[in-house]
């Protein structure tokens, strides 16, 4: 029956009855997240050549992508198709790793959705999520866990990845050879060569309840930070911003140390809108980022690092964990540094606070390194990539005439 209606959707592209379709599919959507940023930017590339539906888990409004991403997605559809396993639990975050052989695939849900389209693009390292359609798309942009149970990232026509640490852990754990390679698209550039920055230090990341961004490990080293170089750091103050579910307890752990802090200069930011955070970025001058220390698990390390970019876009020099894609980014010494520990990253810090120049040349460095990581750059691979889809779709292959006798 899906094979009749699969040859049936692609005779009616072929013949030019209709645009072809698309869905993209994300369990996170209704989350901030990098993640959730490239499979949109994806969508909003392509929203004029494809009829394109959002395939979300829990509602999603066309304000919040436009609030968090800067991104006009009206022309798309959004379909919201509730997981009951999920519904039952009331948990905030589908995890997929909750499911064992013992539990029917809740995903069997977005797997039969996946067939009324021609093509699906499935955003959400979500490898239980069987494709139907003619064409399917796995972005993938970290293999979070072993093939087990209902494993179907084999099944994906394409396979893409975000980095080349995620392309070397897509074949050790999934023994599977990824196809294209599309890093993700980072568009926080001020537009201003370069103006005044405040004595700011700044980082960026999901507040993860598992704490897997460290940001407590970065609060603790900002208070080291002012009892160990006390005069150099006078002023300077640690902003942590970043998008968080209801009832995080990691964050509320967070707020209290915070509040413990009797010199009052460290601030975190919850869910801002896209505005607030190029505001952010504009004004500081140093980003700190330690995903990756203390890590027992490959996927807890960052994949890529898409705030980093943004941050090197506006000119911040970055200090971030060495490991990871953050690898692929930072060129240690020369437009920021890459640390192992806490206290390498104190040590770094305390040298580029006490030299102001080298915080300038580093900066310019960085800008320029993030030139390589653009939303144009992205843009052209995405269009790249599905005009061949595309064409390989539509394409009649003509019946060779018989020989003359």
């Amino acid at each position: 029956m899906q094979a009749a209606s699969n040859c049936l959707s692609r005779a009616e592209v072929i013949l030019n009855l209709r645009k072809p379709s698309l869905a993209i599919y994300d369990h996170a959507f209704h989350f901030i997240g990098g993640a959730q940023k490239y499979g949109l930017t994806l969508i909003s590339t392509l929203q004029d050549q494809f009829d394109v539906t959002i395939l979300a888990n829990r509602e999603v409004r066309y304000k919040d992508f436009q609030d968090w991403y800067n991104l006009d997605l009206s022309k798309c559809g959004i379909k919201v198709i509730k997981l009951p396993y999920y519904e039952k639990t009331g948990a905030a975050h589908l995890d997929p790793a909750f499911i064992t052989r013992q539990v029917e695939n809740p995903f069997h849900l977005i797997s039969r959705e996946s067939g009324e389209y021609d093509i699906f693009v499935n955003n959400s390292m979500n490898e239980m999520v069987y494709p139907l359609s003619n064409v399917s798309v796995l972005i993938c942009h970290f293999p979070e866990r072993r093939p087990k149970s209902y494993f179907y990232a084999d099944r994906y026509t394409n396979v893409v990845y975000n980095s080349r640490y995620t392309a070397e852990w897509i074949e050790k754990k999934w023994k599977l050879t990824p196809h294209h390679h599309i890093y993700p698209p980072v568009d926080m550039e001020s537009g201003e060569a370069e103006y005044p920055k405040k004595k700011q230090i700044l980082s960026v990341a999901r507040f993860e309840p598992e704490g897997t961004k460290r940001q407590m490990e970065m609060i603790e080293a900002f208070l080291r930070l002012f009892l160990e170089w006390p005069e150099i750091v006078r002023g300077w103050r640690f902003i942590l911003a970043g998008g968080s579910n209801p009832n995080n307890r990691y964050l509320t752990r967070l707020e209290e140390m915070v509040i413990k802090n009797p010199a009052q200069n460290i601030e975190l930011k919850i869910n801002l809108p896209v505005s607030e955070l190029k505001s952010l970025y504009r004004d500081s001058t140093l980003f700190w980022h330690l995903c990756g220390v203390k890590h027992e698990d490959p996927g807890e390390v960052e994949h890529f690092g898409m705030t980093t970019v943004e941050a090197m876009q506006n000119g911040l020099v970055p200090l971030v964990y060495d490991g990871g894609g953050l690898r692929e980014i930072v060129d240690h010494g020369e437009n920021g540094f890459r640390v192992r520990s806490s206290a390498e990253l104190l040590e770094f810090t305390a040298r580029l606070l006490g030299d102001p120049e080298i915080i300038r040349q580093m900066g310019r460095a960085a800008r320029k390194k993030s030139q390589l990581f653009t939303r144009a750059r992205f843009e052209a691979r995405v269009k790249d990539l599905f005009e061949k889809i595309l064409k390989s779709y539509t394409l009649v292959e003509q019946a060779r005439p018989s020989s003359q006798k």
